[in-house]
């Protein structure tokens, strides 16, 4: 139970001001005159005003409320390390304890777990959330069992009491980690990227050994180890050996004594990806397709282009002196011969034998093709007469023979129920139906795969594989057409590009193919294959543990299954005769970056609230009261701060100058001050 004066005043406080100052000026005026009298007068005008000023007796009847202390008990994942559960339990429990046994005190118990993904430890989003949830006045202090590893301070909240720290851990810890550092999310292919990479030693490492050894691998092969320094960046210069998504694991050994071994591996995903593709386009004669073809390679900047056009073969008899032609000479040897394989895909158009290339260099063209190469023939009524290129050491590596007959009426292209699964292929843009070509060679295929068809269903697009190259052959020199728009025209350019696409073997467009793309720790496995059906995928976990799922056609040729992986690290996936790799999580969860416990990241709000920073493995503080403002920390205590909170249950007020007592006291005044008067 309290009390206190308070007023509430009668009349307006300008009324009440203006009638102190009139009896003050009358007071004074008597006084001056020297009035008999005066000083009672002056008492009765007091007790009028004070009797206006309307003064209370206000009591209030307030039970005390209990003091709050958030204790932070910190279980993320660098928290379980060595015995930091155990000690950490241990010390929350003791302390719990102590707090709850003060009189007055009651104990908020927040436990701080990692965030999603890989946000880290978030112990100030925790903190704040928590502060939300209690009257600030009424904390009296914080205290955080932690690491200090905390990656949230930048939404740290201001604190009305006392912020503590007590470190887990032990004072020899020490742990290794690998660094990658500048790690670019694509290269181009056959040119070198630098990789920076580092193994550093923190806390108290043994200092008997400066160089360790590394292991490096490749999409999941066999590593290759080195020996590094301890400590020093190393600039490693990798060369991509394949478009497509390249895994490259860096793992270091674990030592003894370190403590986790899970920040000794970094995985980097780097995209092959090819600078410029180099192409070498012969036309045998001049046709309207053969400009098309130009333009179509040359609107593409990433395209190199070579064409050499037949425009005066060597029968051709018009009088014209050979001095007189302006021709450039057709550097046959030193394209077909001595840099044919600076090329990644040489393109035949309309091309017959005219004794130009000899048979040497056609087959130097097969041996180019059985080595990696990629040649695509477009034919015209070239391709089915006694000059075709069919007759020569190119039969070999082609996949259709001619039958020597040209047909000459319109048709529509169309794709193949094989087409309709191969990804060159699958899926080309169609509004309405493409325009007809009007001419197309009848061919026989002799190996490979058919994925357009022409006139009764006579094969347009084959596409074969020939040892380590690939070989395409369209069955007509009309496909000009869609070009330029005739009947609407059709998807000429992205065909071109997917047909250069599957013959440079990019990954994205191999007809038999299993990657996956990852999100999180989400992979999304996706298989396509020719066949109808495919067998289950195997999951071979980091840990070495392996799943088997089904897959489920979501398009033509294509099959998908989704798979949660618990762990950070790379995943083997195995179905019937492919394998491939992925990683996920990040290259260096975020949680292992720095696992040494220290007090500098939450320095700041210790310091500025004046708390304390102690070891577990010294035990478990004492507690005392400290005063606001004061130092709250010392030799093995952390003080905290009485906040003196109450609740008020009810309040009664009752004035101090009922209205008979003032009426008495004012009227004996003036009655006595006006005796006073006339006595004299």
């Amino acid at each position: 139970m309290t009390g206190s004066l308070m007023f509430d005043p009668i009349v307006p406080l300008w009324l009440l001001a203006a009638l102190v100052a009139l009896c003050t000026v009358a007071v004074s005026f008597a006084l001056w005159r020297r009035l008999n009298g005066w000083g009672w007068r002056g008492l009765a005008a007091f007790v009028v005003l004070a009797a206006l000023a309307g003064p209370v007796w206000q009591t209030e009847n307030r039970a005390a409320l209990s003091d709050i202390v958030l204790m932070l008990v910190d279980q993320s994942a660098s928290q379980r390390l060595a015995d930091r559960p155990s000690q950490t339990e241990a010390a929350a429990a003791e302390l719990q304890a102590r707090l709850e046994a003060r009189a007055n005190t009651e104990v908020r118990r927040i436990p701080v777990r990692d965030a999603s993904g890989d946000g880290g430890t978030e112990m100030m989003a925790a903190l704040s959330e928590a502060l939300a949830q209690e009257p600030q006045g009424r904390i009296a202090g914080v205290v955080a069992l932690s690491d200090g590893q905390v990656h949230d301070m930048q939404v740290a909240p201001e604190l009305p009491a006392p912020f503590h720290l007590l470190l887990s851990g032990q004072s020899d810890d020490w742990d290794r980690r690998l660094i990658v550092r500048n790690a670019p999310a694509f290269a181009i292919l056959g040119e070198p990227v630098t990789l920076t990479l580092r193994v550093e030693d923190s806390g108290a490492a043994p200092q008997n050994a400066d160089r360790v050894p590394l292991d490096i691998s490749v999409d999941g092969e066999e590593p290759q180890r080195f020996m590094v320094p301890i400590d020093r960046d190393i600039e490693l210069p990798v060369t991509l050996p394949h478009g497509g998504r390249n895994v490259i694991q860096f793992t270091v050994p674990p030592a003894e004594g370190e403590l986790t071994d899970r920040n000794n591996a970094a995985l980097v995903q780097i995209n092959g990806v090819r600078d410029r593709l180099r192409v070498l386009l012969v036309s045998g004669e001049p046709h309207p397709g053969g400009r098309t073809w130009r333009n179509l390679l040359k609107s593409d900047a990433s395209v190199d282009l070579v064409h050499f056009t037949i425009l005066r073969p060597p029968e051709k008899q018009d009088g014209v002196p050979v001095s007189e032609l302006s021709l450039i000479a057709f550097p046959t040897r030193e394209l077909f011969l001595e840099k044919i394989d600076d090329f990644d895909l040489i393109i035949f158009d309309r091309y017959q034998r005219r004794g130009i290339l000899p048979s040497l260099y056609l087959d130097n063209v097969a041996q180019y093709v059985r080595g990696g190469g990629a040649v695509l023939v477009a034919a015209g009524p070239d391709y089915a007469s006694a000059d075709s290129i069919y007759r020569s050491p190119l039969a070999d590596v082609l996949p259709a023979s001619p039958t020597a007959r040209v047909v000459e009426e319109a048709f529509r292209a169309e794709i193949s129920d094989l087409g309709a699964r191969h990804p060159v292929t699958a899926g080309l843009p169609m509004e309405g139906e493409w325009g007809r070509w009007l001419r197309q060679i009848e061919v026989t295929p002799d190996a490979g795969d058919v994925l357009m068809t022409g006139t009764e269903g006579r094969p347009l697009l084959v596409l074969n594989r020939v040892e380590e190259g690939r070989v395409a052959l369209l069955a007509s020199d009309h496909a000009w057409l869609w070009a330029r728009g005739f009947e609407g025209g059709g998807p000429q350019l992205e065909l071109l590009r997917r047909l250069a696409h599957w013959m440079m073997g990019e990954p994205e467009l191999e007809e038999e193919a299993l990657w996956a793309e990852p999100t999180g720790q989400s992979l999304r496995i996706i298989r396509r294959s020719l066949s109808e059906e495919v067998g289950e995928v195997i999951i071979t976990t980091p840990s070495g543990d392996t799943e088997t799922l089904s897959m489920k056609e979501v398009s033509p040729g294509q099959f998908e299954t989704r798979y949660d992986g618990a762990e950070i690290g790379l995943y083997r996936l195995n179905q019937d005769d492919k394998e491939t790799v992925v990683g996920l999580g990040p290259a260096a969860p975020r949680e292992f970056e720095q696992t040494i416990a220290s007090a500098e990241v939450l320095a700041p709000l210790q310091e500025t609230t004046r708390g304390g920073v102690l070891l577990l493995e010294d035990g478990v503080p004492g507690l005392r009261n400290v005063r606001a403002g004061r130092p709250a920390a010392g030799r093995n205590w952390i003080g905290l701060t009485p906040r003196e909170a109450y609740e008020t249950l009810d309040v009664a007020r009752a004035p101090l100058l009922p209205t008979w007592l003032v009426l008495l006291l004012a009227s004996g005044f003036i009655l006595t001050g006006w005796l006073r008067e006339g006595r004299t």
